[in-house]
């Protein structure tokens, strides 16, 4: 795999945003990396090379996140994320997955829009454990994330709706999607995925995981909750658009 100068730089600002993004902002922008990096590559290797980054960056995240994610909420979610994982593999390279990415988009602008036109950016308070919606939230989640690391928006808008405290909802995302990446790897191994090329490119690409989650922890302190919520919600909401444009032009 021979990269340019500018898919270099493209795809280091891909990892950097994503860093950013899962250890700050919950993953919010998580979803743009491969959509930028397939610009350059085919969205096969995109997704090849982003899997050991991502595992990487998760590792780093629980180390930071220790404690603090919402246990009744991630035994809920990621059970099923793994049927979503399962679903997803038996899909790779069988359909386009326009149709789903451009769904789960509509989902999020949806969600979004809801969230800001009640104005409930900020949460006051936490909301119960909805198993149903969480294992809706979840199984999505799992199946976009095995076909193109696009998991987000479907956890974001359960864990935004339970009105979590900004770290334990940053610290839920990080947990949820450390399990699910690593579920990931022996999924895309058995597709043939991984190439002596994809993994060359994902080492020299790890020193960028560090900076990217010390960037994001740093960014997190420095922001109060109410922005940081709102933050949030637009970052989801341009995600969905993000899906929505993609999936259709």
């Amino acid at each position: 795999m021979e990269l340019e100068a500018g898919a270099w730089l493209v795809t280091a600002f891909a990892v950097l945003i994503t860093g950013i993004s899962k250890s700050g902002l919950g993953g919010a922008l998580g979803g743009l990396a491969v959509p930028l990096m397939a610009i350059w590559i085919s969205p096969r290797d995109a997704v090849a090379v982003m899997l050991p980054i991502l595992v990487l960056m998760d590792l780093v995240g629980m180390r930071a996140w220790r404690g603090k994610c919402s246990m009744p909420d991630l035994k809920q979610l990621v059970p099923a994320a793994l049927v979503g994982i399962a679903a997803g593999t038996m899909l790779f390279g069988m359909m386009s997955d326009q149709v789903l990415k451009g769904f789960v988009g509509l989902i999020a602008v949806a969600f979004a829009a809801d969230r800001i036109i009640r104005r409930q950016a900020r949460q006051a308070a936490e909301y119960p454990v909805s198993p149903g919606w969480a294992r809706l939230a979840g199984a999505v989640s799992g199946l976009t994330s095995t076909l193109a690391h696009a998991g987000g928006p479907p956890v974001l808008a359960y864990l935004l709706g339970r009105g979590l405290p900004r770290e334990v909802f940053v610290a839920s995302t990080v947990y949820f999607f450390a399990v699910i990446n690593a579920a990931k790897l022996p999924f895309y191994v058995g597709l043939g995925l991984f190439s002596k090329d994809t993994l060359l490119v994902s080492l020299f690409l790890a020193p960028l995981v560090p900076v990217g989650v010390w960037m994001g922890l740093r960014l997190l302190r420095h922001i109060p909750d109410r922005v940081f919520y709102a933050f949030a919600v637009t970052a989801l909401g341009l995600s969905g658009v993000h899906l929505v444009v993609s999936a259709f032009w």
